[in-house]
């Protein structure tokens, strides 16, 4: 199998997406739509309409493994279970993958950096999600959609240093050292809400970075220049390898790793059990304002 066009790798509009469905070109969709309030939602609205032949991933089931109070509300599942996930969704090395959801892509930048993680370079996710296909009247469909699984995915003994991890630990001995941004809304990294995590407030020394920043108003990421002055603006022009990313739960933290790579500011770092695996326990310092 041979890509018919030169690979995406972080985003794609509507219209070339299009394009490659009516070119038949080798191609797998995935819907990572979900509602966090509501964790069957998701799966509800693609089999209402999906686009042409897209698979449907759940945050919970597919891109997350069980938690257990310690690691977080989504920790990452062993890169050989996700492997596996991506060999049923008839992924190969070679398949271009465009990935969307209906949240402003704050599910879908986490299946794109999940397969990043797997080593699988031609993964994009759809700019402007669902609402930029309905924009151009895109083709859709509705109902479940037959898959050819494969094998489970070749992943790379070691993953790329485009897609290091940071466990806790680790986090908590480089305090100070390292630069981190925290994905999540405002006011919860304020602390002035908590809706969801065992306690308000945020990692002492990160820095908000709202995931929805990246996004112009139509829903569509903004240019890589904008992003790249947005982005050095906050870190003090520090170089994307001191950098650790992180949000509630490791999902959003995405949204901002997505936007850093568009900016040409790849190597940064995930910090996958985020706030809701720092706050858990008592001993680790937070901060507040």
């Amino acid at each position: 199998m041979i890509l018919v066009a030169a690979p995406h790798t972080t985003l794609v509009a509507a219209e070339p997406l299009r394009a490659m469905l009516d070119a038949l070109q080798p191609l797998v969709i995935i819907d990572a739509s979900f509602d966090l309030a509501d964790a069957a939602a998701g799966e509800r609205v693609h089999m209402a309409a999906h686009l042409p032949g897209a698979r449907y991933v759940h945050l919970e089931r597919d891109l997350s493994a069980t938690p257990n109070g310690r690691n977080g509300r989504h920790p990452l599942p062993e890169r050989a279970a996700f492997a596996a996930t991506a060999g049923r969704l008839g992924i190969t090395r070679e398949t271009q993958v465009v990935v969307y959801d209906r949240q402003a892509s704050m599910f879908a930048a986490r299946a794109w950096w999940m397969l990043r993680w797997l080593g699988h370079a031609p993964v994009a996710v759809l700019d402007g999600g669902w609402s930029s296909w309905q924009a151009i009247s895109g083709a859709v469909e509705s109902g479940a959609v037959p898959v050819q699984p494969q094998a489970a995915y070749p992943i790379a003994h070691t993953p790329s240093p485009l897609v290091a991890t940071i466990d806790a630990d680790t986090l908590l001995a480089r305090l100070g050292q390292l630069a981190l941004i925290d994905a999540r809304a405002p006011e919860r990294f304020r602390g002035d809400v908590e809706p969801l995590d065992a306690q308000a407030g945020h990692i002492p020394g990160a820095r908000n970075r709202f995931f929805k920043d990246n996004l112009a108003a139509d829903g569509r990421f903004k240019p890589a220049k904008v992003l790249r002055e947005e982005f050095l603006t906050l870190l003090d022009s520090r170089p994307a390898a001191d950098v650790v990313n992180q949000c509630g739960s490791g999902v959003t933290a995405c949204h901002n790793l997505l936007a850093m790579a568009v900016a040409g500011l790849q190597g940064s770092v995930l910090y996958p059990g985020s706030w809701s695996e720092w706050s858990s326990d008592p001993g680790r310092p937070i901060a507040r304002g």
